[in-house]
C-alpha cells in the first residue's frame, strides 16, 4: 500500500503545482480529477506531507470545498497559509476564501485528463 500511496501523493503534488498563482482548488476537486472521488481525505494527507518535497508544492492553494483554510495548522505559523494566499491577491476573512467562485480552479476543467 505504501507504494500506491506514494504514487497517489506524487500525482496530487503534480496537480497542485499546476494551480496558477491567485487561484485555489479543493481536496475533492483534486481527488475527482485523479479518478478517486472518494479520496479527498487522502489528498489532505498528501498536503500535510507536502513540505517534505524537494520541489515546492504550493499547498496553500488547496482549501476545503467551502473555501475554508482547513490545513492552516500544517504551515507552522497559524497565519502563514492566509498570508501566502493574500500575497497572491486572494481575500481571506475568518479563515475563508471570500471570492471562491471567482478564484476557484477546477483541474477537471482546466487540465486535459
Amino acid at each position: 500500500m505504501k507504494a500506491d500511496q506514494d504514487s497517489f501523493f506524487q500525482k496530487v503534488y503534480m496537480v497542485v503545482r499546476m494551480i496558477p498563482r491567485g487561484k485555489v482548488t479543493s481536496y475533492g476537486a483534486i481527488a475527482r480529477y485523479l479518478g478517486s472521488a472518494g479520496s479527498s481525505r487522502m489528498v489532505g494527507w498528501a498536503m500535510n506531507a507536502a513540505h517534505q518535497q524537494k520541489t515546492p508544492v504550493p499547498a496553500q492553494r488547496v482549501v476545503n470545498r467551502n473555501g475554508f483554510l482547513t490545513g492552516k495548522h500544517h504551515f507552522g505559523d497559524a497565519n502563514m497559509m492566509q498570508q501566502l494566499l493574500e500575497n497572491e491577491g486572494i481575500v481571506i476573512i475568518d479563515d475563508k476564501v471570500q471570492n471562491l467562485t471567482e478564484v476557484f480552479w477546477d483541474p477537471s476543467v482546466e487540465l486535459d485528463l
